[in-house]
């Protein structure tokens, strides 16, 4: 099922009244959601005091040069993979000094997808300056903007459920 704007708005209101109560900033690193996670935490004014900045790194090379993910994990687990979310979010937290970090990476169709990776997977992970990461993948059904629209509402909400057992 689709997520709503509505939704969408509730989740990144949450995530960013958490950090502003723990006085953290945060980061985006974005693959297949193309800086929506971004879009929507810094849709309401004053943003600026918990979103250091967002980068959309859809290309293997622009995970490469502006997030540190090596060369190795993308040959060996592809884009799309555990390795490289973590690796994201740990080059997301060095780049910017964000005190938490999300990754996301999937296949948001309509092609791309194989046996192995179908559309709809979705690689996820958050972190946290002081080496806390965790990663988990998911798979979601529809059409692209579907696919996107739900992998915004898991990461928002990932973060805020990171965030509560950090």
């Amino acid at each position: 099922m689709p997520a709503s704007d509505h939704e969408l708005e509730q989740a990144g209101e949450k995530l960013a009244e958490q950090l502003m109560a723990v006085g953290l900033t945060m980061v985006t690193a974005e693959s297949c959601t193309g800086g929506w996670v971004a879009k929507v935490l810094t849709d309401k004014a004053g943003s600026s005091a918990y979103v250091v900045g967002g980068l959309v790194t859809y290309s293997n090379d622009a995970k490469q040069k502006l997030l540190g993910v090596t060369g190795a994990s993308l040959d060996n687990h592809g884009a799309v993979s555990e390795p490289v979310v973590r690796e994201m979010v740990a080059g997301a937290l060095a780049t910017t000094g964000a005190g938490v970090a999300v990754a996301v990476s999937g296949i948001a169709g309509p092609g791309g997808g194989s046996e192995e990776k179908p559309v709809g997977m979705v690689w996820f992970a958050w972190g946290s300056s002081v080496g806390t990461t965790e990663a988990v993948v998911r798979h979601f059904s529809g059409d692209r903007d579907q696919v996107r629209r739900q992998a915004v509402l898991f990461a928002l909400q990932g973060v805020s459920e990171f965030l509560v057992g950090a």
